[in-house]
């Protein structure tokens, strides 16, 4: 038999002088219990005495509820007498809970609790048999945090009882505080059981001095006591007080040298329930009833009506208890059925343990979950065949609750929050401000009316309890050495980057950081704009240059039968005007958004217009040398090499060349518009990615070919006979042209942005001005200014001039 079997493992504590084939009990309880033949018998155990003076026994208590008290078993003997124990409805408290459950585990014995919250009970391992319909300390540390999370509380002190569930508590919120809202601990320290108010002292001292103005009490009412008398005596006010579910409706702190502290106080409480007929039972009660229960029921009426049952207990003017007194006009506390908690998991444990017993007596033999489909029974059953069903529960209370045990035998996690209002008569109200649950989805779920909670402080708001205040827009958190995660310093975020209040991060790549760094703004957008100082000067030099060559193409138009404008090769003079008209106006694609069809053609248009330019330039060089030899003596067959078909064939193949690689820069890899944020942080430089360096620098390199050698020719002709030299014209315009792209080359390299597009447009105005002035700057003078030098004899020198 299973007991026998239980005595037989506590082999120590037998006594030699019983035979070996006996088991004795160890110690005998008068237990207080009613059953007839043939019932099943449930435990209890219950908290019904706040102290007690002798020393009480509860690992063998616990014992004689599953052994029964007979006196002795024998082992070949059928157990008679009174029925052994199938299930227990207790114990209310974390520590006695695991002392029973590590011995009824073993027997599979179910025990179920309605007040333990120890998350270590949780431990199948450990604790097989063990149930509750109360909320582990996991949850209700989850619970705690939540109401924490959702007030802002990051900096919070901690007291905890010197026992199992303090102990557990304090090792679980430590953790989970961190990392479910980010909270930290100022202190964290243990209350002792016994008065010691040195202790007390050196605890409350230290929340005087923290900055910490919400303190959680995972305590018993002992400890409150004694920790409550030190705060009154020191006079700590401006705290608020968090409590666990231990504590949260007890009744003994509701004094007046208490609640001008504890005023105020938020705490989660077990889940309020209803009894149905609950109030009419506690009526019906009866001191003349013979019963187990009756001398508590004879104390419990004493108590009530200030009366004694023992005349000899009476003192001078007392009353002796007749029995008959009326209990609905009593004022106890007794009948206030409002507020059933504790009673409530009670009513759950039992009713769970009855629906097992239900469950299992529903069982067809046949098709029962046991060896060979077998069912249990009455007359053979085993606990651990009752704690089978036990496992498999699923009812719901009158009041609407659902009562299951999950895998851990925990029951499904629902607290009430409370709030101590103390009134202006001086009593306390307990009431409900929320709930907090456990969603399959959203975790715990915290529900709060925030306009009936009363706060015990001045504002009448809640109170701010950080290490740190949140870092403002702007900055962000930089820990602070040997300090709690929640104590920190704000710094400024680096440019181009924000913050969310904690670290900063990078703007994206077209945007940059505000000045407050609070939110990105698009950057800025950079370019040679037709609408800033520098792009207006240059447009105006561009089309100031396009008029000059306009103006001078007319003069040249008008005069184009005179001597001047027809020597060497009038054709090319006007082509040479065009070229540079062009070149002043290929600067305009420069200036302006670029575009793809800008990126495109702006080089071309630069590379094509300066090579017809010089080509002319360069063709005029030539002919000037070939006039020269010619007018020597065996010379003439060169000119014949120098006639217009040829001059233009020459400019056209030289142009011809730059247009071809043009066509193959454009067609192989062709510039396009680009956003560069290489430059500047906080600005995209719109600029045209030349694509192939190659062919811009193949470009470049065959105008400077050109160019250079028109500068030789022309320097070497420069002092040829002639009365108007145009070689030296020749040399000085190429001389500006050759210095002004020579200097080009650095200054566009270590130019940023749009300047070193400005840079090439005022390459490309400079020698186009340098240009038109060195070549036709003397002609117009002569054709505007001195008429009388426009003549053939002029030109040629042989006019004498007159003193």
């Amino acid at each position: 038999m299973f007991i026998c079997l239980l005595m037989i493992l506590l082999s120590s504590f037998l006594e030699s002088s019983f035979p070996p084939s006996s088991c004795k009990l160890q110690k005998k309880f008068d237990l207080n219990g009613i059953h007839r033949p043939g019932d099943v018998i449930l435990g209890g155990l219950f908290e019904v005495h706040y102290s007690s003076l002798t020393k009480f026994s509860h690992y063998y208590y616990s014992l004689s509820l599953a052994s029964g008290q007979e006196e002795q078993f024998w082992l070949l003997e059928n157990c008679s007498g009174t029925p052994s124990v199938v299930g227990i409805v207790g114990d209310p408290f974390s520590t006695f809970s695991i002392a029973a459950s590590s011995v009824l585990g073993l027997f599979k014995l179910p025990i179920v609790s309605y007040f333990a919250t120890c998350s270590c009970l949780s431990d199948r391992q450990r604790f097989p048999s063990f149930f509750r319909t109360i909320p582990s300390d996991a949850f209700q540390v989850r619970a705690m945090i939540q109401i924490l999370k959702h007030f802002g509380w990051t900096w919070v002190g901690l007291l905890v009882s010197d026992d199992d569930y303090g102990l557990h508590v304090s090792r679980s919120f430590k953790s989970d505080f961190l990392q479910l809202s980010g909270g930290c601990l100022a202190y964290s320290e243990i209350l002792p059981w016994e008065d010691h108010p040195n202790e007390y002292k050196k605890i409350v001292d230290l929340m005087a001095r923290s900055t910490a103005r919400v303190v959680i009490v995972f305590a018993h009412q002992i400890h409150l006591i004694h920790l409550m008398t030190e705060v009154v005596k020191q006079n700590v006010t401006g705290l608020q007080w968090i409590a666990s579910e231990a504590w949260t409706v007890v009744g003994g702190l509701h004094t007046p040298e208490f609640m001008p502290f504890l005023g105020g106080t938020l705490g989660i409480a077990i889940r309020r329930g209803e009894i149905p007929g609950f109030r009419d039972y506690l009526l019906k009660i009866n001191p003349a009833e013979q019963n187990s229960a009756n001398n508590m029921v004879k104390q419990f009426w004493e108590d009530t009506f200030h009366c004694r049952f023992s005349a000899d207990w009476l003192e001078d003017g007392g009353t002796l208890c007749t029995g008959e007194e009326e209990l609905r006009n009593a004022e106890t506390e007794l009948l206030d059925v409002t507020e059933l908690r504790p009673e409530y998991n009670i009513y759950k444990a039992v009713y769970a343990l009855a629906h097992a017993l239900d469950d299992m007596l529903h069982c067809v033999p046949g098709r029962g979950p046991f060896i060979g489909h077998s069912c249990a029974t009455l007359q053979k059953l085993e606990p651990w065949q009752l704690m089978y069903y036990l496992e498999k529960v699923n009812f719901t209370t009158p009041f609407g609750d659902q009562v299951f045990f999950d895998e851990n035998g925990d029951a499904l996690p629902i607290y009430d929050i409370m709030n101590w209002l103390w009134l202006p008569d001086g009593s306390t109200k307990v009431q409900n401000v929320g709930e907090v649950k456990m969603s399959v989805f959203k975790g715990e779920e915290v529900t709060l009316d925030e306009n009936k909670i009363f706060w015990n402080f001045k504002s009448k708001e809640p109170t701010t309890s950080v290490c740190s205040n949140n870092c403002p827009p702007g900055t962000h958190i930089a820990r602070k050495r040997g300090k709690p995660v929640c104590c920190y310093d704000c710094i400024p975020c680096s440019e181009g980057k924000i913050s969310n209040n904690t670290e900063c991060t990078s703007c994206p790549e077209d945007f940059w950081s505000s000045p407050q760094r609070d939110h990105c703004v698009l950057k800025r957008t950079e370019f040679l704009s037709y609408h800033e100082p520098l792009g207006i000067c240059l447009t105006t030099t561009s089309l100031l240059g396009t008029f000059i060559c306009t103006v001078v193409l007319g003069i040249f138009t008008y005069h184009r039968s005179t001597p001047m404008v027809r020597a060497n090769n009038s054709e090319l003079s006007f082509l040479l005007l065009v070229s540079l008209k062009l070149c002043f106006l290929c600067s305009l694609l420069f200036i302006g958004r670029p575009r793809l069809w800008t990126c495109q053609l702006r080089h071309a248009a630069f590379g094509i217009s300066f090579v017809l330019c010089v080509s002319c330039i360069l063709v005029k060089t030539m002919v000037v040398l070939a006039v020269f030899k010619a007018s020597k003596p065996g010379g003439g067959t060169n000119l014949k090499w120098f006639g217009a078909m040829q001059q233009r064939g020459t400019v056209l193949v030289l142009t011809s060349i730059q247009a071809a690689i043009c066509t193959a820069w454009l067609v192989s890899s062709s510039p396009t518009p680009h956003k560069n944020t290489q430059y500047y942080n906080d600005k995209v430089v719109y600029e045209c990615a030349v694509g192939s360096t190659i062919g811009f620098g193949v470009l470049l390199g065959y105008i400077g070919v050109l160019a250079f050698l028109s500068f030789l020719l022309a320097f070497l002709a420069r002092n040829l006979p002639d009365n108007f030299n145009e070689a030296k014209f020749i040399t000085f315009s190429m001389l500006i042209f050759c210095a002004v792209w020579a200097a080009f080359v650095p200054a566009y390299v270590n130019s940023p942005g749009k300047y070193a597009d400005a840079v090439e447009v005022f390459a490309i105005l400079a020698s186009s001005f340098g240009l038109l002035v060195a070549l036709f700057g003397p002609k117009c003078y002569i054709i505007l200014l001195k008429p009388e030098r426009n003549t053939k004899k002029a030109i040629m020198g042989r006019e004498t001039t007159k003193p």
